[in-house]
């Protein structure tokens, strides 16, 4: 894409351009018997962005979007754009306080959100009631940023990330350039969350830009998928590791003659599950890696070069130093000072252990910090630990996550003992459900090493228990 200088302009104009690449008569998003042609969603785009025009948002506008995956979401993401506006993509799984905290931080002019209630919704749906309200306090735009997300940071602090008009068309053009994406006429099936940037920029964007078909399934269910794979004839697949370990423990499934394509995003693939994958539908399962910071980093469509996660993306410059991986940036991605010591220098410090291997290949090994991946979502320890000394009977707590999170908590002296099933319904009221442990153990005393320090090996803390 050409070079982009003004951040609300261009990035206008990169949305119109990805209209503009192909006929307005190919379909772009379907769920079900429901399909929206390209030309269809960019009316829907032009109305809804004068709707938001006549609230006042406008370039550098800042603007908070929590809508589930729809086709309200993208065509509010791209309304937004239109306008110039900074958008703050909220997972709408997060809880009234984790979003009332990022919005004290971030202080965005206006809140967007789903009017239905969200809660009561199983499965996808296309559509829902568009809310905006104005927030106070809120304050424009200070930096050229037009997209904002958030991770967790290894503090318990969220960090607060800015993509620009040209990082993202950038990673449109990276995606366009690796071997194997799919391109026109290809008809994608995402289950990849499109509130993530895996699902929102490899697979949203750049099938608009491609002119790929994307389909939604009504719900995750094995044989949901499965169905709707059949009935719109999908040619490529993307998900998160439990979506491929479904479909392949599935029982009898059909074939699915026409998928070539299949892609795992999120977290690591287990070679077990793509093996699995691969047996019943005759398609490797290949592996995309990246970050919120930086988008995508490496990948391998094909998954043939496990166990690594596949080569650098067309235009990304890595390094392993002290055994773990940085990405190089032109900027830090990071807002209102939230990335700490992990952008210096020109370099994004992943914090993820790595290693090249005799090709260049990128061996990813796990988290050097607190920081875990719970199907496909990060989840930071400490975030939770947090979460749990708040509760008044608390004393201290400790996250392990091997096979699943285990909580230890120590109760305070003189406190009323509470119960497992209270502290995770404490958790359940102030963190998204992914968030939650799955156990709750309680402890006389958490063990402490011989220096002081909590102990945070899961087999000495069991053997504690």
């Amino acid at each position: 894409m050409d070079d982009l200088d003004d951040p609300g302009r261009d990035l206008a104009a990169l949305v119109q351009k990805s209209f503009d690449a192909h006929d307005d008569r190919l379909p772009y998003l379907t769920h079900q018997q429901e399909t929206l042609s390209r030309g269809e969603l960019q009316d829907r785009v032009t109305k809804q962005a004068a709707v938001f025009a006549g609230y006042g948002i406008g370039p550098g506008s800042t603007v908070g979007l929590r809508t589930p995956p729809s086709f309200t979401q993208l065509e509010v993401l791209l309304a937004l754009w239109r306008l110039g506006a900074q958008v703050m993509l909220f997972d709408f799984r997060l809880k009234p306080p984790e979003v009332a905290a990022l919005c004290g931080t971030c202080r965005p002019q206006f809140m967007v959100s789903a009017g239905s209630n969200v809660r009561a919704t199983f499965g996808f749906r296309s559509e829902y009631e568009v809310v905006t309200e104005r927030q106070g306090g809120g304050q424009a735009a200070g930096t050229g940023h037009r997209l904002v997300q958030f991770s967790s940071g290894s503090t318990g602090r969220p960090k607060v990330i800015g993509r620009t008009a040209r990082s993202l068309a950038a990673e449109v053009d990276r995606f366009a350039g690796v071997p194997g994406m799919p391109v026109t006429g290809d008809r994608l099936l995402l289950l990849s969350s499109t509130a993530h940037s895996f699902g929102l920029i490899g697979g949203l964007l750049h099938s608009l830009a491609a002119g790929v078909s994307v389909v939604f399934a009504p719900r995750v269910f094995a044989r949901d998928i499965l169905r709707t794979a059949l009935e719109h004839r999908i040619t490529a697949l993307f998900g998160v590791p439990t979506h491929f370990e479904l479909l392949a423990a599935a029982t009898d499934p059909p074939a699915l003659p026409d998928l070539r394509i299949a892609v795992s995003g999120g977290e690591i693939m287990p070679p077990r599950v793509a093996a699995d994958f691969a047996q019943r539908y005759g398609v490797g399962v290949g592996e995309a890696y990246g970050t919120t910071e930086t988008g995508i980093v490496a990948i391998d469509v094909g998954g043939t070069l496990r166990p690594s996660v596949g080569r650098a993306a067309p235009g990304v410059s890595i390094r392993v130093r002290r055994g773990e991986l940085d990405v190089a940036l032109d900027e830090s991605p990071y807002l209102f000072d939230s990335g700490g010591a992990q952008y210096t220098d020109g370099w994004l410090h992943t914090r993820d252990r790595a290693a090249l291997d005799a090709g260049g290949a990128v061996v990813v090994r796990g988290r050097a910090d607190s920081l875990v991946v719970i199907g496909g979502l990060k989840v930071d320890l400490t975030e939770v630990e947090n979460v749990l000394r708040e509760h008044p009977a608390v004393e201290q707590a400790v996250l392990v996550h091997e096979e699943m999170t285990e909580a230890y908590v120590a109760v305070r002296a003189g406190s009323e003992p509470p119960s497992a099933e209270d502290l995770l319904r404490w958790c359940r009221e102030r963190l998204a459900d992914y968030k939650v442990p799955r156990v709750v153990r309680l402890l006389d005393a958490l063990p402490r090493t011989s220096n002081g320090k909590l102990v945070r090996q899961a087999a000495l803390l069991r053997s504690a228990g």
